[in-house]
């Protein structure tokens, strides 16, 4: 292998690699600890180390201590920004060069994205079809230079191949609730709901928009009531009948709450 191809295989690794939430718990705890103090090569060189044996990371790009000592100089650098003093003539301001380039930088607090709530679920939206999927886990975050929240989810069912990052807010949301025969009273015009869409090219679950209702009279057991929807991604219009809907929770979740709810499996 020639020295350029190594050098560009290794620019790949960089520029796909991510710390797991783990990695980064322990790092804020070591760097509320260290603060200040000076971050040497070999503290660097045994936490990589310890960070490329663990398990959690049999599939990942190993960590470099450059890696990590990069990520320590740059919490120190937000830290030293944070306390600069307004500008004032007499104060002599340190060159911006000074000041490590980052690809990416991280605006939300490790415990509003690593609490877990057990009992909470949630779907997410595939961008490679609009369709909602319930999320079997996810498995680590970051946040884009914009301030997006994005997370890397494992759709229930499905292999790793099909894992995708999605927005926090626009592609992620509480679990729809199946429609059983007891609630079809609940739902009304206008209303939105999740609908089994099926066709010759698919089948999957859309978000879709109630634009009329023909109720029926039935039993607990059976509903018979007919549901006109449209559906968001091409406004075509569908009868279907209650098996095909899902109601979405009456409380939408608050960005707070989302965030808080996101268990990240490294």
């Amino acid at each position: 292998m020639e020295v350029n191809d190594e050098f560009e295989i290794m620019d790949m690794e960089d520029d796909e690699f991510e710390f797991t939430l783990s990695e980064i718990m322990e790092m804020e705890n070591l760097f509320k600890e260290m603060c200040e103090k000076f971050i040497s090569q070999s503290f660097c060189q045994e936490l990589a180390t310890k960070f490329s044996h663990s398990v959690y990371r049999s599939e990942k790009f190993p960590v470099k201590w450059e890696q990590v000592r990069s990520w320590f100089q740059d919490k120190q650098s937000t830290l030293a920004v944070k306390a600069t003093p307004s500008f004032s003539p007499d104060v002599t301001l340190a060159s911006p060069r000074a000041l490590p380039v980052k690809r990416r930088v991280s605006t939300i607090s490790i415990s509003e994205a690593a609490v877990e709530l057990p009992n909470l679920m949630f779907e997410a939206r595939s961008a490679k079809d609009y369709a909602w999927f319930d999320v079997a886990y996810f498995l680590n975050f970051r946040v884009l230079n914009s301030g997006e929240l994005m997370v890397r989810v494992r759709f229930a069912g499905f292999d790793r191949e099909e894992d995708e990052w999605v927005s926090a807010d626009r592609a992620i949301r509480e679990r729809s609730i199946p429609l059983v025969p007891t609630e079809c009273d609940t739902v009304n015009v206008g209303d939105q709901v999740l609908c089994y869409r099926v066709n010759e090219y698919h089948a999957l679950y859309v978000d879709a928009h109630v634009t009329g209702i023909e109720r029926r009279s039935h039993d607990e057991s059976c509903c018979t009531c007919v549901f006109n929807v449209r559906y968001e991604y091409d406004n075509v219009e569908e009868k279907v009948g209650c098996n095909n809907l899902c109601r979405r929770p009456t409380q939408s979740l608050s960005k707070e709450s989302k965030a808080s709810g996101f268990s990240i499996v490294s």
